[in-house]
């Protein structure tokens, strides 16, 4: 199959779920010319604001391959992935994406993240949900006591 063919599939997902009372949001996960895994935004079953297609196709495919890696896997995506399933790409190895709607495309539906992404281009003070370093007193050795444990 090629990228389009993969992407067709993505989007005729997402159609599906559109029709399933979810959003026009789909994605597969492919390795080596193989579909790994299949998702759609489950949200509107779960309340899970991470149930984005691309998180529930990584969680797809980490338990159906056995591991957290998926080194070499590409992502296609019928929406531009928002920040949160962007990271999540970068920290299991897939090495690259496609998407078919851009984010100015979702933007005028009320469906573009570019507003995050903005906020995430600030340093954590500056952001609207500021983030603050917080150690108890006395607290220390919590990361060193993980790796003891690792050997």
């Amino acid at each position: 199959m090629s990228d389009e063919d993969f992407m067709r599939e993505a989007v005729d997902l997402a159609r599906a779920n559109i029709r399933d009372g979810g959003r026009p949001f789909a994605a597969l996960l492919v390795r080596d010319g193989e579909v790994i895994a299949r998702a759609v935004n489950d949200i509107h079953l779960t309340n899970d604001p991470t149930g984005h297609a691309e998180l529930q196709a990584i969680r797809q495919a980490s338990q159906h391959l056995g591991t957290p890696r998926l080194d070499g896997s590409v992502m296609y995506a019928s929406g531009h992935p928002c920040p949160m399933c962007l990271a999540a790409m970068h920290m299991c190895g897939v090495k690259s994406g496609f998407f078919c709607y851009s984010l100015e495309d979702g933007q005028v539906f009320g469906l573009g993240t570019t507003a995050i992404y903005q906020q995430m281009t600030k340093p954590p003070q500056q952001q609207s949900l500021p983030l603050r370093p917080l150690k108890p007193a006395g607290e220390s050795g919590l990361y060193t006591e993980w790796l003891e444990l690792q050997q």
